[in-house]
């Protein structure tokens, strides 16, 4: 076969933001709320039904709310049943956590930079961008804190937010032929997080509840989901009949029916399918093998959608380059298949995120079966507290989905989806 040589070109010059213009903001009222009459009445309007809508939330939350249910029974919430003298774990893996992650945050920063001042990528955010990306948490810890009224626990998640900006600052130290390796790095902070919750004597996934199951729910789901969806929809796509005929009848038929019906299927008949003498998969282990089925399913449509938003050109040109049809699809059509479906593949993992509360059906007391059984307490029944118990579960599932979102935006931007 003749070899083909290929030169290494020059980056083309980054391509810089058009300079944004400054209006002031009396100007931007006037063309943007009061352009005409009606603008103005409704602006008016919604002005003053955001105004009362603020005034009866802040009013709830700092006046009326009785949070005592939240502040007794926060670590139930958090951590459910989880042993006293097993905690310095969770706290231990919080640390490896903050470490790893602002590590790989570092380094994520000195390759970005080390782009941008080569011309192959242009800037994205600002001065502030790290402050505005860890916000959603700050805002949490510091109701968790409160609620808590510990000075103990202050001071450890001072301390985890210390490790985490040293663990930036370290990274940006890194050369450039290790700071490339942050995804990597980023599992294996996942990984021994993980390893020091259940190994060496931990603490079994199948005793755990509250914040703390719908959290490896969620990263389980997500973790093992996406490659399984990947998978289904290159094979949905192959040319061997046999491999296409399993994979669309798996992904429509998971399609067709609700993720209740998958859990109740999971929960009730993975242990008759396992060979006599086996042991049989614990709770936790069923529900996440039935969230993994279920999401990997329209994973796979979302990737599928991809791959046909790719120009026909694309496997000409890596054929015309004697590539393989393997290497065609990992190093050419992939990458453009899953840049093109960011938006909606985290969509799909906030869903995933949510849907974890469904697992309070197969018995499981996740965050919000935790906030349901408080409420039933003989201290708190029949007192109308569900509002406050649910105003503070919605407040978790918001900042997990609202971070998800705005790593989905930044890396939009980053790879410059929806652009040619």
């Amino acid at each position: 076969m003749t070899s083909i040589r290929v030169d290494t070109l020059e980056p083309l010059p980054g391509r810089e933001e058009p300079p944004r213009r400054h209006v002031p903001p009396g100007r931007w009222l006037r063309e943007n709320l009061f352009s005409t009459w009606y603008n103005s009445v409704l602006t008016v309007l919604f002005a003053a039904l955001l105004g009362l809508l603020l005034y009866r939330v802040g009013r709830f939350v700092f006046v009326d709310g009785r949070w005592e249910i939240i502040e007794r029974n926060l670590r139930l919430l958090l951590v459910f049943r989880f042993p006293d003298d097993a905690l310095w774990r969770l706290w231990t893996a919080m640390y490896v956590l903050a470490g790893t992650f602002g590590l790989a945050a570092g380094a994520a920063a000195t390759v970005r930079r080390a782009e941008v001042a080569a011309g192959r990528a242009r800037p994205i955010g600002g001065r502030f961008l790290p402050l505005r990306r860890v916000a959603p948490v700050v805002v949490l810890a510091a109701v968790l804190l409160w609620l808590a009224g510990s000075v103990g626990a202050t001071l450890l998640v001072a301390g985890a937010a210390a490790v985490a900006v040293l663990g930036r600052l370290a990274g940006t130290l890194l050369p450039r032929r290790y700071a490339k390796w942050t995804a990597v790095l980023a599992l294996v902070g996942l990984a021994a997080a993980f390893g020091i919750v259940i190994g060496l004597g931990g603490v079994s996934p199948r005793t755990w509840g509250g914040l703390l199951l719908t959290i490896y729910l969620a990263i389980g789901g997500i973790a093992i989901s996406f490659p399984l969806g990947v998978l289904l929809a290159l094979g949905r796509r192959s040319s061997l009949p046999a491999v296409r005929v399993v994979c669309v009848t798996y992904i429509e038929i998971i399609r067709g029916v609700p993720l209740i019906t998958v859990l109740f299927v999971g929960y009730l008949i993975i242990g008759f399918t396992l060979p006599p003498g086996t042991p049989t998969p614990s709770v936790v282990t069923r529900a996440m093998i039935g969230i993994i089925l279920f999401t990997a399913a329209y994973v796979a449509e979302i990737v599928r959608g991809g791959l046909q938003s790719v120009p026909r050109g694309q496997y000409e040109a890596a054929q015309a380059l004697g590539l393989s049809p393997v290497k065609t699809t990992w190093l050419i059509v992939l990458p453009q298949a899953l840049r093109a479906v960011i938006p909606a593949m985290v969509g799909q993992f906030i869903s995933l995120f949510k849907d974890t509360s469904l697992v309070f059906i197969i018995g499981l007391t996740e965050l919000l079966g935790v906030a349901d059984l408080i409420t039933k307490q003989r201290e708190f029944t029949a007192q109308g507290l569900i509002f406050e118990t649910l105003l503070f579960v919605s407040l978790l599932y918001w900042v997990g989905s609202y971070s998800m979102s705005r790593e989905s935006q930044r890396l939009e931007r980053r790879l410059g989806v929806g652009e040619r």
